[in-house]
């Protein structure tokens, strides 16, 4: 058999590869090898925790077997998928990227895995990530190559892959699989995505079941769908919720928020391919409509650290005790390797601290109960009046204000991490759905640069729709090299 793809390999898509199976052009096992080929030839990325070739070939046959006997294919079948390694996927380790947990293995799927499968999808491995998920770089200290420490980003390995969600969006940037699931608790999903050329929905919270998901905070981490276009998302999201429509959408009649605080710290890949974007948008008649009264971040400021901080214990007990390995949160926090994520678990999760003014530490319960009572719905009704008072279909805004950071061991210090999440708390806070799509790669860089969307509260297909439009018009990015 003669392998055929329509367009580019590199430029690949769920539909397109579905179709040259159906057609006969090539195979659900030929298929699924070519991307394992590229995961292997390129270890030094650090992508994978587990890769499963093995268990993916053979799921691969099967999948051509039951298509030769005339079993009709589900809507996935034979698309190779990684899954963030905080994650179940029964028999495959979940170690969230720490050594604690480097002996577990769940029994059963989570929930949004196991849809994936029953569509046909493939997983043909586990990918790497910070520590814990807490952190925005993924530059992770306990599962790496020789010497070479973090996730590191294909458009330039130099560079860092983002996180926590690093691997799922490097193996994606890198062509090493097709479609991915990551969490996103305050831009886990969204910042990797930007930095690594792909597409994703940060789904309203509660959209998917958390269960069989190694946590961090309970009422922000979602589980969401990783893909190269903004098509495939949609495709991932439907197959997981059953929400298949999708709204019409009009760029004529579109009218997108910019809210100056998204828009600040900006390099000049950042700020050159995003104001182009605009231009162009513009051009075929999305409306961007300044709110100069939007307070986003400064209402998110006294939410975000206070209600992951407290959350992350009682939510990392229960979870250790009901789903995973039976271990104690002391015996986990003793075996976290990477600097940063020791230092927040020893003076800020296991002590029940937060960050307090000038940098001090106060006893997190008050902080939380005070996010949750009146921050967190305060936030919200912000973001509601907001959208009703300009006829806002969404807030558009730079994903990252920068490009993918160079890879040390200085990356994770806390003033990066603050620029790398500068815009993608706020909806996290709000539990609202986020899009992020890939719009160009920088001129002196070469790097991925992203824009984000993010609408009202359980307006996920329509997200989805708006996305799909933007990306028709702006197009899409080149494979890295």
């Amino acid at each position: 058999m003669n392998d055929h793809f329509p367009g580019s390999f590199a430029d690949l898509t769920i539909s397109g590869a579905m179709a040259s199976i159906a057609a006969g052009e090539t195979s659900c096992e030929s298929l699924v090898r070519t991307y394992l080929e590229r995961a292997i030839a390129q270890p030094e990325l650090n992508i994978f925790i587990t890769l499963d070739a093995d268990g993916a070939l053979l799921a691969a046959r099967e999948a051509d077997k039951a298509r030769v006997a005339g079993k009709a294919p589900g809507p996935l079948a034979g698309i190779p998928l990684v899954i963030k390694d905080n994650i179940h996927a029964a028999g495959l380790p979940a170690t969230a990227g720490t050594p604690a947990l480097a002996k577990f293995v769940p029994a059963g799927d989570a929930p949004t895995v196991q849809r994936l499968r029953d569509a046909g999808a493939i997983v043909v491995g586990k990918t790497n990530m910070h520590e814990l998920a807490f952190g925005a770089t993924g530059y992770n200290h306990a599962y790496h190559h020789p010497d070479v420490v973090g996730v590191r980003n294909p458009y330039d390995p130099s560079r860092i892959a983002g996180g926590s969600s690093s691997g799922s969006a490097a193996a994606l940037g890198a062509r090493m699989a097709m479609a991915a699931l990551g969490t996103d608790t305050g831009g886990s999903m969204r910042i990797p995505c930007a930095l690594n050329g792909c597409a994703s929905l940060r789904p309203s919270w509660g959209r998917y079941s958390g269960k069989g998901v190694i946590p961090i905070s309970n009422s922000r981490d979602a589980v969401g769908p990783m893909a190269l276009c903004m098509a495939d998302v949609a495709l991932l999201d439907a197959v997981i919720t059953g929400e298949a429509a999708l709204p019409p959408v009009e760029l004529g009649r579109l009218r997108l928020g910019v809210a100056k605080g998204f828009w600040a710290n900006l390099d000049a890949d950042t700020d050159a391919l995003t104001r182009s974007a605009i231009t162009r948008l513009e051009a075929v008649g999305v409306q961007f409509i300044e709110v100069p009264e939007a307070r986003l971040q400064e209402l998110n400021e006294p939410i975000g650290f206070p209600v992951v901080f407290h959350e992350a214990y009682d939510d990392m007990v229960a979870y250790l005790r009901e789903q995973g390995p039976g271990i104690s949160i002391e015996a986990l926090y003793e075996g976290i390797a990477s600097p940063d994520v020791k230092g927040l678990y020893k003076d800020l999760v296991l002590a029940r601290k937060t960050f307090g003014p000038n940098g001090t530490l106060v006893d997190v319960g008050p902080v939380y109960e005070e996010a949750v009572k009146h921050g967190r719905p305060a936030l919200k009704a912000h973001y509601r009046e907001l959208f009703e008072r300009h006829a806002l279909d969404a807030f558009v805004f730079p994903t990252t204000p920068i490009v993918a950071p160079v890879a040390r061991p200085e990356v994770s210090l806390p003033e990066n991490f603050h620029l790398l999440i500068q815009n993608t708390e706020p909806a996290a806070s709000a539990c609202l759905p986020s899009i992020q799509l890939p719009i160009g790669l920088g001129a002196s860089t070469g790097l991925p640069v992203g824009l984000e969307l993010d609408g009202p509260a359980g307006q996920d297909r329509r997200m989805l729709a708006i996305g799909i439009a933007i990306e028709a018009v702006l197009g899409r990015i080149p494979a890295a090299r």
